[in-house]
């Protein structure tokens, strides 16, 4: 849980909140076609979790959150500019728009989606 002091009071944002804050991020980001688990294992217990969205781990660290996010990638993309996509526009959320210090934003690309996008040829 973070949790900030100011003047009028303490404000404490959960894990969960950040994390559905990240994942939102994350959705609108060009090239990630979906979110994935860090494990197989976490695939089949996914109700079970606890902790946040599907793909994203927060923990606290000493400048702030850590963020770890676990995605897939259409196929075709630059992996490299994706990642980084993903990893200004979850920072710019955190930082700006909540307030929240991030020591770091790590991207784990879990695999690649071919989409068929329409393109068939007529045999």
């Amino acid at each position: 849980m973070t949790v900030r002091d100011d003047k009028f009071g303490r404000i404490a944002v959960s894990q969960a909140a950040i994390a559905s804050l990240v994942a939102e991020a994350v959705k609108e980001c060009y090239g990630v076609v979906g979110m994935s688990s860090r494990r197989r294992l976490d695939e089949l217990t996914g109700p079970l979790q606890r902790g946040g969205r599907k793909g994203v781990e927060i923990n606290e660290g000493l400048g702030g959150v850590v963020v770890d996010i676990y995605i897939v990638v259409e196929y075709g993309m630059r992996i490299s500019e994706v990642a980084a996509g993903v990893m200004r526009r979850v920072h710019f959320t955190l930082t700006e728009g909540a307030g929240i210090p991030v020591q770091a934003v790590n991207v784990h690309v879990q695999g690649l989606r071919v989409s068929d996008g329409g393109n068939a040829q007529p045999s």
